[in-house]
């Protein structure tokens, strides 16, 4: 899978197919964020969320690196994460 797979695979997956499944991301990590938030005793927040996520899916390919759908995930939240920071940007200059 060469980049351009890789960013359009991820693009299908955080545009159509994982928005289609469980709604917009921002939604979703909000709500991931408060579930771990109260779990661990200390916030935090949407973008935490993606980066986390991304460091799962790192730590699975220090196992297995030529798992392909890794690699996309990890396009795929990091493409959420900046969204996500982005807002929280915008947010905290109004």
């Amino acid at each position: 899978m060469n980049r351009r797979e890789v960013l359009e695979r991820a693009a299908d997956c955080v545009l159509l197919d994982r928005n289609s499944q469980y709604g917009p991301p921002e939604n979703t990590f909000v709500e991931i964020a408060g579930l771990w938030s109260f779990y661990l005793g200390q916030e935090v927040k949407t973008h935490d969320v993606a980066i986390m996520m991304a460091l799962l899916k790192i730590g699975r390919l220090k196992s297995n690196p030529i798992h392909g759908d890794s690699w996309v995930d990890i396009a795929g939240y990091a493409a959420c994460g900046a969204e996500l920071s982005e807002l929280l940007e915008v947010k905290n200059e109004t």
